[in-house]
């Protein structure tokens, strides 16, 4: 076993300078890189916080919950999409490259929000309103699976090694300031249009909006410098990325992604999605409470991503994303357990809070420490792959086991559940090489 399996610290291998790259050019690619994230992110979670209006367009029979239901149902399938957009944009990304996958996955959003903005509802195409409403939403699906790997891939090697952590951070940053977005969009047409308006037609505004959004991420794409890491490695020769290689050439990296995005994902669903119906249903905030603690920790939470980017160039990866899944393994059981008795809206904030700052040692740098695991001719696959099956695995199904647990008079098993897989994710982080010293991302 070498030094590098084993997480020993030895003499870093020597950077390969990028030449041309100005800071300018960094600048730029970190805010095409995040721009485009947000977009994506947006448009992803549009869908669910207008359901509720779009919802009898295209489902008519039934009743509001049955009509909620099979929208549920197409944004699993979506979900479940994921990981298909992550294995053929992480295959493309290491083939044609960095920016050409980045321009592709805002494409295919764009295309996917605009096709639900014009869709016709039930009353003038039939059956072929949810199947069309269905086809969108795989679009969508496999466009917010392929950004992950290509903007985390990108944005990693455009960054620069002694900010890596930081700039990378804004991966995160944006991808909970989309969620944000959503959902602050929906409250202000809430408040500036009357319900029937809003019912009729309004619903369609976030996705022209999202659609709008994308077009000028794709056109800051399409202009922005290729990544050198990309660039060397066709240069150089490099074998072209194929999916077994993740099996026969890095089985101990695609594990290591696997497992932490398995804790990390787990962990972010059950602390935000999941927490906004816990806080509700178990500890007895009313909606609008419970939605108002949602809100403000989440705004805190994507405040808390560039500080921990910050510290993992200062500290080393591994010892924040350590620290996010020891603290997380130890702190889950008691602070859901004390959110389930408290009925105080500021304690429970502080609790949510608590277990979100904690996390972020790991969000910060999750995409960026896959990456660099990784050398370049095959990097986008391998950052995408294994963390678009773990994440459908385990984030995915986050809110239908904690129900379950819920459901069987034992809510409190989840906790334990969240706390065991974490703590597996602390035990391969511990083993971790320092990324710090010994990334394959060779660029200063």
């Amino acid at each position: 076993m070498t030094a590098t399996e084993t997480g020993a610290d030895t003499q870093a291998p020597p950077a390969v300078t990028a030449v041309g790259l100005t800071p300018l050019q960094r600048a730029k690619a970190i805010v095409g890189g995040s721009a485009g994230n947000l977009v994506e992110w947006y448009d992803w979670f549009a869908y669910s916080s207008f359901a509720l209006y779009f919802a009898p367009h295209f489902f008519p029979k039934g009743d509001s919950t049955a009509q909620l239901l099979q929208t549920a149902a197409i944004f699993a399938v979506g979900f479940f999409a994921r990981p298909l957009g992550a294995w053929l944009m992480g295959l493309y990304a290491d083939w044609k490259g960095r920016r050409a996958a980045l321009a592709l996955s805002v494409g295919m959003m764009c295309a996917g929000a605009a096709a639900i903005a014009l869709l016709p509802d039930a009353r003038h195409i039939g059956p072929w309103a949810p199947l069309g409403l269905l086809a969108a939403r795989i679009l969508q699906g496999l466009s917010v699976g392929g950004e992950y790997g290509a903007s985390a891939t990108y944005m990693s090697e455009m960054a620069g090694r002694a900010r890596r952590g930081f700039w990378a951070s804004f991966q995160y940053v944006t991808l909970i300031a989309g969620q944000l977005l959503a959902v602050g969009v929906l409250i202000l047409l809430q408040n500036v249009m009357d319900r029937a308006a809003l019912e009729d037609w309004g619903w369609r505004l976030p996705f022209v909006f999202g659609a709008l959004l994308a077009v000028v991420v794709f056109w800051i794409r399409s202009g922005m410098d290729e990544s050198p890491s990309y660039v060397a490695a066709k240069a150089e020769g490099a074998p072209r990325a194929q999916t077994m290689m993740l099996f026969t050439r890095y089985p101990r990296e695609s594990a290591i992604i696997f497992v932490l995005t398995a804790a990390g994902s787990l962990a972010f669903y059950a602390y935000t999605t999941y927490m906004l119906k816990f806080l509700s249903q178990t500890a007895g905030f009313s909606k609008p409470v419970a939605s108002a603690i949602n809100g403000a920790t989440l705004v805190l939470f994507m405040v808390a991503q560039p500080l921990f980017g910050w510290l993992s160039d200062k500290l080393g990866r591994k010892t924040t994303i350590a620290f996010a899944f020891l603290g997380g393994a130890v702190a889950t059981y008691p602070a859901m357990s004390a959110l389930a008795g408290t009925t105080s809206p500021t304690a429970a904030a502080g609790l949510v809070a608590l277990l979100l700052l904690l996390l972020s040692g790991y969000t910060a740098v999750s995409g960026l420490v896959k990456a660099e695991l990784f050398p370049a001719h095959v990097r986008a696959l391998g950052v995408a792959l294994p963390y678009a099956i773990a994440n459908a695995m385990f984030g995915g199904t986050a809110e239908y086991v904690a129900l379950w647990f819920k459901g069987e008079g034992m809510e409190s098993g989840f906790y334990v559940y969240v706390s065991v897989i974490m703590a597996a994710a602390f035990l391969v982080a511990v083993r971790l090489r320092n990324t710090n010293v010994h990334s394959l991302i060779k660029e200063d």
